[in-house]
């Protein structure tokens, strides 16, 4: 982790998404970034195998960090698992090919990076620890040092992903970022990312959503996929009733 990085787009949450995850290839500041990282959940949705040619024409500027929803495309391909929890993750696994589930299966889950301005920065898909856990703009104090347990001190700022709201909030006196989803917003349309370098800037994308939603019916095969799209992609669920719906999780 010797080279700084003036500025690092990060992108959380793509599920599959193609047209979002056009959109925000298409920023200029993401165009011009030196470094996109991608924290977790990259191909849970309706174009897998597309979004993940797409992000792979990137070359060795995209760095990858895999997480649940990947995890469980490659458990249920390999026969580990029988059932995903979300509806259209058996649809995305079977849409893979052999070799993506290889190149997902291998990725990892957490990466660092010297950005200016932030020094070392953590990267993850939920915590530095788990790639399920639950922490939230709201969380405990106590919750943010159980999982910080076991950081290296000189890591002042930590990105995730997961829950698939924005937020930056100061947790034991390292910074948090979370950009976001790409593909699944909640709380309001568009795809969210994050510019980072000297500080972090919440992005939002706005593309049109109506004719991404038109194109998912015609080029996506998975059986609901009309309903899916007007959800996910309109925002349709609230924060307030995410943050509900997420908070037991939160122990």
């Amino acid at each position: 982790m010797t080279d700084e990085h003036t500025r690092v787009a990060v992108l959380s949450d793509i599920h599959g998404v193609l047209p979002a995850l056009e959109a925000v290839l298409a920023e200029p500041d993401v165009a011009a970034a030196d470094r996109i990282v991608l924290t977790g959940d990259i191909a849970a949705g309706p174009q897998p195998a597309e979004v993940l040619d797409l992000l792979r024409e990137q070359g060795d500027r995209v760095l990858w960090i895999g997480g649940n929803a990947d995890r469980e495309l490659v458990e249920y391909r390999r026969g580990e698992r029988t059932e995903i929890p979300d509806p259209i993750g058996p649809y995305a696994a079977r849409a893979l090919r052999t070799d993506q589930v290889d190149f997902l299966a291998a990725l990892p889950a957490t990466r660092a990076l010297r950005v200016r301005g932030l020094g070392p920065v953590l990267f993850c898909h939920a915590t530095p620890r788990d790639d399920e856990e639950v922490v939230l703009v709201d969380s405990r104090p106590a919750r943010w040092a159980e999982v910080f347990t076991g950081l290296p001190a000189d890591i002042r700022t930590v990105v995730c992903g997961h829950t698939h709201m924005p937020y930056l909030r100061l947790a034991h006196g390292r910074l948090v970022v979370n950009p976001g989803s790409v593909g699944m917003p909640y709380g309001r349309p568009g795809a969210h990312w994050c510019l980072l370098g000297p500080g972090a800037d919440l992005r939002v994308t706005s593309y049109d959503i109506p004719a991404a939603v038109t194109r998912l019916i015609q080029e996506c095969a998975y059986p609901d996929i009309a309903a899916w799209a007007d959800y996910f992609l309109h925002a349709r669920a609230t924060d307030t009733e995410v943050l509900e719906a997420w908070s037991p999780a939160d122990s």
